[in-house]
């Protein structure tokens, strides 16, 4: 997931993610070389939570209840017209976010006892991560081939449960959004 890399991972922890393929023409070669998450098999993409329930506990039950909570938010699109950093990471900024941050605050509603990134930042940020741990020569011209590229429009549509293999990131299942009323 973002903002995470091979290392520490562990069979059976899971995600839940926001594809972006909109995204993938602009950002793969980057996520490829420069976002480990990448070659563990995530695609483009902005975390709605990370880490998520341990796979083991992720039934029919779970998954019906994943889908109703995200099932009461529509569909709704996302704009990334800029680059941002975090320290050692380079990110497309979503415009608006909130779509993301509602996504997040009701499955953490849902799932208290799971905040954003283990309760490791007070406001996570919604961002698609392009480079993590790199050197900033690499990042620098990462971002200037990007803005090149910029704007991607995207239609958020669905939220991807994805599950650590113990080696690779697998969709385990996909929740619909409402449909937009627009």
């Amino acid at each position: 997931m973002a903002d995470d890399d091979a290392q520490g991972l562990q069979a059976g922890q899971s995600g839940l993610i926001v594809r972006v393929p909109e995204a993938e023409p602009l950002v793969r070669a980057w996520r490829d070389r420069l976002d480990p998450s990448a070659r563990a098999g995530v695609p483009a993409h902005v975390t709605v939570l990370f880490p998520f329930l341990e796979a083991s506990r992720i039934d029919d039950d779970v998954c019906a209840e994943i889908g109703e909570v995200l099932g009461r938010h529509q569909s709704f699109e996302a704009c990334f017209k800029r680059c941002g950093r975090f320290p050692g990471v380079l990110y497309l900024a979503p415009e608006p976010d909130t779509g993301f941050r509602r996504l997040t605050e009701a499955i953490v509603a849902r799932w208290p006892e799971h905040p954003p990134f283990g309760g490791q930042f007070d406001d996570p940020v919604p961002h698609l991560t392009v480079a993590q741990g790199q050197d900033e020569a690499q990042v620098e011209q990462a971002e200037t081939d990007l803005l090149t590229g910029l704007p991607v429009v995207a239609q958020v549509s669905s939220v991807d449960l994805l599950v650590h293999d113990g080696t690779r990131w697998r969709e385990r299942a996909s929740f619909p959004l409402s449909p937009s009323d627009v």
